[in-house]
């Protein structure tokens, strides 16, 4: 059977080259959308823009995680970003090491964008995200490139011995040199445009795959890294890595054909900003969200609430999904059934609270939409 052939195998690799005037109308649009996103979520104070990047952050750990078939637990998440953005959150939950890991590193990669990405760098990045060595149940080499043992390291699918081949990275011999090379790249100045470096550095990382595991959650870290700094800002207020989710098939899709293509990554590119267009589009639902909360808590405020009722309802507009009955609320507020539905009935007077019109056994509730 033919080898194939993959960029990494090409004489000129890694010089890529692309249509720079048949993208700069997409390359426009995406440094357009940005300033008026930026413009817009500034206009919300302080305390509203870290609510929106509480929620950003949140969304983009839980999904880049999904890409790669995991998913952690959503109030771990918040509850671990809101700690270490010093945000006060109902309900907030211990997180498990390995969802403190992805954090970390999510993070630093944002928090910290003005700093010179290193080999150590991600290497702490790594152990991050595999702090017990394994992914899954198997050991792997943790803080430091793949070796041999890994040759030939492909991407597969399918069924044990059926795999379908999508892609085989560069051999373990090739690490330093090409991840050298990689790094020299990002933190220098060949290239200005950090939408256009956020893009490549994606592409080229994980086409080098220099990890045993966890290259394309450590490759879309690097690209968030480069868009805050396309921004200069560590806000983070859309998810490039939720938009990917969404895309996921397009996603493999363009990456393999991509890799097993030319040098010219002009599709690739094109399809990258029009995902981050669409990322930063779906950043409006982010804004709804706070804006709700916010109106929601203004008019709370304004009645008459006792402790319990003011934990529930913070439980409830920070996560909950489900229908709210007098048990639900006993549980979360840790109280008798009795209690429970002398608080819900308080709410519902004060119209805080509306019951739901669908009928059956359970009478259900949800909080009242305020505009």
């Amino acid at each position: 059977m033919r080898r194939l052939i993959y960029i990494h195998n090409l004489t000129d690799w890694p010089k890529f080259s692309w249509d720079r005037a048949g993208l700069a109308d997409r390359l426009s649009t995406v440094h357009r959308e940005q300033g008026r996103l930026f413009g817009r979520m500034e206009n919300l104070g302080f305390h509203l823009q870290k609510e929106a990047v509480l929620q950003t952050l949140s969304t983009d750990v839980m999904k880049s995680s999904e890409i790669e078939g995991e998913k952690l637990d959503p109030d771990q998440v918040r509850s671990s970003v809101a700690r270490r953005l010093g945000i006060e959150i109902a309900g907030m939950k211990p997180a498990d090491r390995d969802v403190e890991g992805v954090v970390e590193m999510m993070l630093d990669a944002t928090g910290h964008y003005e700093q010179p990405l290193t080999s150590e760098r991600l290497f702490g990045w790594h152990s991050s995200l595999f702090p017990d060595g394994r992914s899954g149940m198997s050991r792997i080499r943790v803080g430091s490139w793949r070796d041999s043992r890994t040759d030939p390291m492909r991407v597969l699918s399918g069924p044990v011995g059926r795999e379908r081949i999508h892609f085989e990275a560069p051999s373990a011999a090739r690490m330093s040199r090409e991840m050298k090379g990689f790094l020299a790249w990002f933190n220098g100045n060949t290239e200005s445009d950090w939408v256009v470096k956020a893009a490549l550095a994606h592409l080229w990382f994980v086409t080098i795959h220099p990890f045993d595991d966890g290259n394309g959650r450590i490759a879309r870290a690097i690209a968030d890294m480069s868009l805050a700094r396309s921004e200069q800002s560590p806000q983070r207020f859309y998810s490039m890595s939720a938009q990917i989710r969404e895309e996921r098939s397009a996603y493999y899709e363009i990456l393999e054909k991509t890799q097993k293509g030319t040098l010219d990554v002009t599709p690739w590119l094109q399809w990258f900003y029009d995902c981050l267009a669409r990322a930063i589009a779906r950043s409006q639902d982010t804004l709804a969200s706070v804006l709700r909360k916010a109106h929601m808590w203004d008019f709370i405020a304004r009645s008459d609430l006792n402790e319990r009722q003011r934990k529930v309802i913070g439980l409830l507009l920070e996560r909950f999904e489900g229908k709210l009955t007098t048990r639900i609320w006993a549980t979360l507020a840790r109280t008798s059934h009795d209690t429970a539905l002398r608080d819900i009935a308080s709410l519902v007077a004060q119209g805080i609270l509306v019951k739901d019109p669908s009928g059956g056994r359970s009478t259900s509730y949800s909080l009242f939409r305020t505009r």
